[in-house]
């Protein structure tokens, strides 16, 4: 039973399922609160070998596909998110597979849900750049982020120095790139890359903090925002504003607005429907 349900004396207990062959994760299904937790558990270090990052992507899609799911967490067992990627991996791949490494670490942000990404110590490589494609992400003053792979000869090769650049700029994205600099959980918040760094011993409840507000809105809207704010990062301003204008536009009709204004008035909590 996870330390949340410890919490809750009356929360059902969460659905484990690894099924054969699974490659150094697991994930659990906690109905009563609406999540799923993708957990990589290959300890001490987690490394993330390159079948595991199909299986991955298969992994998200499945909990992205689940009606009982709300919220998607990725989270590691031990003391470390993880080290990376597999070396050896890339040597042995192929580069028809090397080629969908991209497709398969971008599958979060291709998530309709919002996905949270939660971590203590390392975060290298492939590991940084699957929590950069989440929406949310959650540090301690004991996590440090790097994307090594210059010191092997190498550039980052899922999405990790794009979505960097996007997050800090330009100059600050070169210096933790082109210098395999390491970045402190305390420095990530400051510069925008982590959501929230909280204290080693809190990041449990900090993450069940925020799986709990973001059951609270309503689905639709979060799959609407989730959608309007990716599409934004990649569109002009006038084009931004006309896409978020048309998303507005669409949620005026849906019945969760209806029942938001209406338990408004009424000073009552929403009953949100995902319509």
């Amino acid at each position: 039973m996870s330390d949340a349900a410890r919490r809750v004396p009356d929360a059902a207990p969460r659905e484990t399922a690894r099924p054969d062959g699974l490659d150094g994760f697991r994930v659990e299904v906690d109905a009563a609160r609406e999540r799923v937790d993708i957990i990589l558990d290959r300890p001490p270090l987690n490394v993330i070998t390159m079948n595991q990052r199909d299986q991955l992507r298969v992994a998200f899609e499945a909990a992205d596909a689940d009606s009982r799911v709300r919220v998607i967490v990725l989270r590691a067992s031990g003391e470390h998110f993880s080290s990376g990627g597999e070396i050896q991996g890339f040597l042995d791949a192929s580069p028809e597979h090397v080629s969908q490494l991209a497709w398969n670490i971008a599958a979060p942000a291709r998530c309709k849900k919002p996905v949270i990404a939660a971590g203590r110590g390392y975060c290298f490589g492939v590991a940084f750049e699957l929590a950069l494609a989440c929406d949310f992400r959650l540090v301690t003053e004991n996590s440090v982020y790097a994307l090594p792979e210059q010191r092997l000869g190498m550039i980052p090769g899922s999405g990790g120095a794009a979505r960097l650049q996007k997050m800090v700029g330009i100059t600050r994205a070169k210096d933790i790139v082109m210098r395999s600099r390491r970045i402190a959980g305390f420095r990530a918040f400051e510069w925008g890359i982590a959501t929230e760094c909280v204290n080693d011993a809190e990041l449990e409840k900090a993450t069940d903090a925020l799986v709990d507000e973001l059951r609270s809105f309503a689905p639709l809207a979060q799959r609407t925002a989730k959608k309007l704010m990716n599409d934004l990062d990649d569109a002009g301003l006038s084009l931004g504003i006309e896409l978020e204008g048309q998303a507005y536009g669409r949620l005026r009709s849906s019945d969760d607005f209806r029942e938001g204004v209406e338990a408004f008035h009424a000073k009552r909590k929403p009953n949100f429907k995902g319509r």
